[in-house]
């Protein structure tokens, strides 16, 4: 259970939010664009919203208009920006999508230098300073973006212990951000400040101990991404304009099964007791909950009185950008809500599902009188 006080909100994020394009083909035959706004942490900021939840956002954009974009996105959404910061000195991100293939879609990204990768410990201290959360949401985006946003992570950690916040850690490790190496060493400096740990199984062991079986060696191909594909780049390193693959089979609700709890299919018995042993690790150093995002395969949790399976939701995939955000938001809303695993796996896999039947990385997060609509048989209007 989180304690509920007055004045506290339910949710602090922080991390880079861009302003996104979407194109309807090749970017080099020219057409129009679709201009919306992205970020891993503002994607379930405005899930999380959308459901009812006070949530507040922090973050750095540039005095550019791109920047007023995001924050004007964000206030319509209901999320509370006042913890934001304006850098007059670099520009708010940018990243293009360029569909190429039904399933494949490209990224490009333009973000080396922007704002929001020269976030400050001192934008984290005045969020917390204005009312501390109920739960501080990270992810393992930000303390890659620079030092200085590294510093400001860990700084919130230590605030979040000191004002007794829940700390939720979703891994999101980009290959072309940092290396395994790079990500491992500050991810098990991060794991007794966290409460909830989500991650896929390639993620998982970049949270183990130096020595553990498996520990810092995730798969060939890197973890997925926001689309649920391997290898994602956010890195502010890469060349500017890098581009990036993205399948459209989502991390959770694409095509999956719908039906009571089960081992998850095309899992192999050796490698599902590895994870349940990689879990009991985790939870053994302190460890609330690790939540494991198996793609359509759905999602499995492990707490101290067991383990607990969801599958996918059956869905028409047509865009898995964000699906993972939108699973977290899920998850953390019905962690708020008091629920236990079962039902915070269920609203995470719902949650996940709507992502990605709909186009954009947020724009499908249902709002909470919504969730019920998933199961209506094909056809149904709803009055």
């Amino acid at each position: 259970m989180i304690p509920r006080q007055p004045g506290r909100p339910d949710v602090l994020t922080f991390g880079e939010t861009m302003v996104a394009l979407r194109g309807s083909g090749p970017l080099k035959l020219g057409g129009t664009m679709q201009v919306s706004i992205a970020g891993a942490e503002s994607n379930v900021a405005i899930g999380l919203a959308r459901l009812g939840h006070d949530v507040r956002w922090a973050g750095a954009v540039g005095e550019d208009e791109a920047g007023e974009l995001v924050l004007r996105t964000l206030r319509a959404e209901g999320i509370g920006v006042s913890g934001a910061a304006t850098d007059p000195g670099a520009p708010t991100g940018l990243l293009l999508f360029e569909p190429r293939l039904p399933e494949v879609t490209r990224v490009h990204y333009y973000r080396a230098g922007s704002a929001g990768s020269r976030l400050t410990a001192g934008v984290v201290e005045r969020a917390f300073a204005a009312a501390p959360p109920r739960v501080l949401h990270l992810t393992g985006i930000t303390p890659a973006l620079s030092p200085t946003a590294h510093s400001a992570a860990r700084h919130a950690l230590q605030l979040a212990k000191d004002h007794g916040s829940l700390v939720c850690l979703d891994v999101n490790f980009r290959a072309r951000l940092w290396t395994a190496e790079q990500a491992a060493g500050i991810l098990r400096e991060w794991i007794p400040y966290v409460d909830v740990l989500i991650a896929s199984d390639d993620e998982l062991p970049l949270c183990l101990p130096e020595g553990a079986v498996g520990a810092g060696s995730p798969g060939e191909a890197g973890p997925p991404d926001e689309a649920g594909s391997p290898g994602g780049s956010h890195g502010i390193d890469e060349a500017q304009g890098a581009e990036e693959a993205e399948g459209v089979e989502g991390a959770h609700g694409a095509e999956g099964a719908q039906g009571a709890e089960r081992t998850p299919q095309g899992a192999a018995h050796g490698a599902a007791a590895t994870l349940a042993s990689q879990a009991e690790l985790l939870l053994d150093l302190g460890v609330g909950e690790v939540v494991v995002k198996l793609g359509a395969d759905g999602a499995t949790a492990f707490t101290h009185g067991g383990s607990l399976h969801r599958p996918a939701k059956a869905v028409r995939a047509v865009d898995a950008v964000g699906a993972g955000d939108a699973f977290v938001a899920g998850y953390l809303s019905a962690l708020l809500d008091d629920e236990e695993p079962a039902g915070c796996l269920e609203r995470a896999v719902t949650t996940g599902a709507f992502a990605v039947a709909s186009h954009g990385d947020w724009e499908g997060a249902p709002t909470r009188s919504e969730l019920g609509m998933l199961g209506a048989p094909p056809g149904t209007v709803v009055r």
